[in-house]
């Protein structure tokens, strides 16, 4: 017999593809508080979410937070949830699929959550059976911040320590303020500027917010968001000289101090110093989810008007759009390169 040739007995294993795995942050199984609940506890148990010492964090998440919050929560995620699951779910997955049309079969494209499901381990340990020995790690994310990708990061490593074969691993890097992106974004909210039946005076760019001793404990995230904001301001001000940018951050939680100025807070105080149409984008997500649909559309919507403002608009996320997939894929093959060609 061949020295080299396997055993007639021996399992078929596969091996030599190529992986691609999307990872966005998560979302419950379904709007429901149990299942809000079950998805709340593995979020806010992070050490990385939130940063305070287990012995004062644990007593307040689980005697206050997840006995309160999950209700709350749930009709929230009741108002935007889809037929085939969360906005955000959905979305990835077409993301996915699309990126999958566009790599061709030479690479397998997967996506997970970093919380809840699809688990990254899972999916993870599904593209290495499958025979992708070597594998990109994808984290939507375009500005970086511990609480987001240097999560995806430890997820990584817990899954790998679990694994006896290890893949070979990439990680795509933040693209905050990557050409591919900020052109991207220009594009499509030029191209949604255009279909609104009014023209706004303000354009507000949302990012979700931070407490602000992340930004003085040198965590990058405010700084990207800036920069981004910087980058997309200074291309829309060719393409539209009379529109005014803004910049603000959502999402605020607890006590602490957050970073400002508050998306509710600027909603207000345009609408009361007399702007009357405004459209709002969120440049740091990669796929419309709970806090563009609901915390967005609908309650910022209501403050907006409340105030006195009189036309309001949330435009969409690059989502598996024509131009946010181009960008994605341009994204994803230069970090394949030398892998595939």
């Amino acid at each position: 017999m061949n020295r080299d040739q396997a055993p007639a007995d021996h399992p078929e294993v596969q091996s030599g593809r190529i992986g691609v795995l999307l990872v966005n942050l998560g979302t419950p199984d379904a709007p429901t508080p149990a299942a809000v609940r079950r998805y709340l506890a593995e979020f806010l148990s992070d050490p990385r979410v939130v940063e305070i010492p287990r012995a004062v964090w644990w007593p307040i998440l689980h005697g206050i937070i997840l006995r309160t919050r999950p209700r709350k929560s749930a009709h929230a995620y009741a108002q935007v949830w889809a037929p085939q699951g969360s906005p955000l779910a959905v979305i990835t997955a077409a993301q996915a699929a699309d990126l999958q049309v566009r790599l061709g079969r030479g690479v397998q494209v997967g996506w997970a959550m970093r919380y809840g499901q699809p688990a990254l381990a899972k999916e993870l340990a599904r593209l290495k059976i499958a025979g992708c020995d070597r594998i990109l790690l994808a984290p939507l994310y375009p500005q970086y911040s511990g609480a987001t990708t240097a999560t995806v990061i430890d997820a990584l490593g817990i899954a790998l320590k679990a694994m006896r074969w290890q893949p070979t691993m990439r990680t795509l890097p933040p693209y905050y303020d990557d050409p591919a992106h900020i052109a991207a974004l220009h594009g499509d909210i030029t191209r949604q500027l255009a279909a609104l039946d009014f023209a706004p005076e303000v354009l507000l760019l949302s990012f979700h917010g931070m407490p602000e001793r992340t930004l003085h404990l040198a965590d990058p995230y405010h700084c990207q968001c800036r920069k981004t904001a910087r980058l997309l301001t200074e291309a829309l001000a060719v393409s539209h000289p009379a529109l005014r940018v803004e910049i603000s951050f959502q999402s605020r939680f607890g006590r602490a101090k957050w970073l400002e100025p508050a998306t509710d807070a600027v909603l207000a105080t345009l609408a009361g110093e007399g702007t009357k149409r405004i459209a709002i984008a969120a440049p740091g997500f990669s796929a419309d989810c709970l806090e563009t649909r609901e915390e967005l559309a609908i309650r910022g919507r209501a403050q907006f008007l409340a105030a006195g403002g009189e036309q309001f608009a949330v435009l969409d996320c690059l989502n598996d759009g024509a131009v946010g997939m181009a960008m994605l894929e341009t994204l994803v093959r230069r970090e394949l390169a030398g892998w595939v060609e």
